[in-house]
């Protein structure tokens, strides 16, 4: 079961992944073909702003891929659910809002 949540969590952010992904790209696209001032964007944002956020947007979900992906190899190796630092088992409300955790809340 833990296994398939952690497949679950994983294809959702690949999707994420995938879509901010394509995003970034049009969004350089766009600007790239566009002479628009980003300085002073009349919406407010910039265009520069917008290109920060997409890419710590990816980066951030890129890192929770990787997150699932070393779970996962947990699982295989029957050491999920075990804190890295203590070895105590790590909480179940703990792995119900983190999946991913490494370490239980009192080593966290």
């Amino acid at each position: 079961m833990v296994r398939e949540e952690l497949l679950r969590l994983r294809a959702s952010a690949e999707s994420e992944a995938e879509t901010l992904a394509r995003d970034l790209k049009a969004l350089f696209t766009a600007s790239r073909d566009s002479n628009a001032d980003d300085e002073h964007d009349p919406e407010g944002a910039t265009v520069g702003f917008e290109r920060a956020q997409l890419i710590a947007l990816l980066t951030a979900t890129r890192a929770r891929i990787a997150e699932v992906d070393d779970a996962l190899l947990r699982v295989d190796a029957a050491t999920y659910g075990i804190c890295e630092r203590c070895q105590q088992p790590i909480g179940e409300e703990r792995l119900a809002v983190r999946p991913f955790a490494r370490h239980c809340i009192s080593c966290a």
